[in-house]
């Protein structure tokens, strides 16, 4: 695969268009805990979940030995990148499930946020967001994500990036995010209700896209609103007929298109409900 940087290439104009203003800005996170982990199992996961003290969340998963344990699985699995394993540490998955999910929360599945939607598992968003990242050990510029859902994919992305923008069409569960990621108070994280498949014009260009929902072809929009040097990850149904994540790096020359492993997200919709 070639890999190519995906921050503003030297030389390119500052952006002319004024910055969109948000109605609610979140306060700059707290320094990422470090990624450290030890040996486990799954057991040894769900036991640690069982053992926590009840904490100020109520649900009793704050201490950091459960993330740490989902951390040491994903590097198992093969996940390096530094900063993807720390932000996977540092943001609190069990915040953004309901409640009788908490148990299942650092597993590596996927959960239902309702409205049809599911919270992808821990290892597809680091996959997908070390893909972002690769051959850069700086954070990224500024991001753009297609299908917000409960919000844990848009803080691990806070982390990682310098700006995130951040687009659901459906407005209970923009709400929802609103509320789940509160509490973690990120000043770099904006949410945007509106129809994810046009993309956000007036953030562009974006250094990465980055997308939770997968149809029939990547959305012109989408490449148009992306920084020459700058990549996209998203599922799409490729000439197999399957879905399988897509990596598009949009060089001077054109576009490099990328096809990777077989995948299953939520369809890719157009307008808001």
């Amino acid at each position: 695969m070639k890999h190519l940087p995906h921050g503003l290439p030297s030389g390119h104009p500052p952006v002319a268009k004024a910055r969109p203003g948000f109605p609610a800005r979140l306060a700059a996170p707290a320094a990422a805990a470090r990624a450290g982990a030890t040996p486990t199992t799954q057991n040894r996961v769900q036991a640690a979940v069982q053992r926590e003290a009840p904490a100020s969340s109520g649900l009793g998963m704050d201490s950091q030995a459960v993330r740490a344990a989902m951390v040491h699985k994903l590097r198992l699995q093969g996940i390096t990148h530094p900063a993807v394993l720390a932000a996977m540490q540092a943001v609190e998955r069990h915040r953004f499930v309901d409640s009788a999910l908490v148990n299942q929360a650092y597993e590596d599945t996927s959960l239902p946020i309702g409205l049809g939607q599911t919270i992808s598992k821990p290892n597809v968003v680091a996959r997908m967001i070390e893909l972002l990242c690769q051959g850069r050990s700086e954070k990224l510029g500024r991001v753009l994500e297609i299908g917000t859902g409960c919000g844990y994919q848009a803080a691990v992305l806070s982390h990682v990036s310098r700006e995130v923008y951040s687009i659901e069409r459906l407005r209970g569960l923009h709400e929802k995010a609103r509320e789940n990621l509160r509490w973690f108070r990120l000043s770099n994280l904006h949410l945007l209700f509106g129809d994810g498949m046009a993309g956000y014009d007036r953030g562009a260009p974006y250094a990465a896209i980055i997308a939770a929902a997968g149809g029939n072809a990547i959305p012109q929009a989408w490449i148009d609103q992306l920084a020459v040097g700058g990549r996209l990850v998203a599922p799409a149904v490729t000439a197999t007929g399957q879905q399988n994540l897509v990596v598009i790096d949009k060089t001077a020359s054109g576009l490099l298109r990328t096809e990777l492993e077989a995948v299953h997200f939520v369809p890719l919709k157009s307008g808001i409900a």
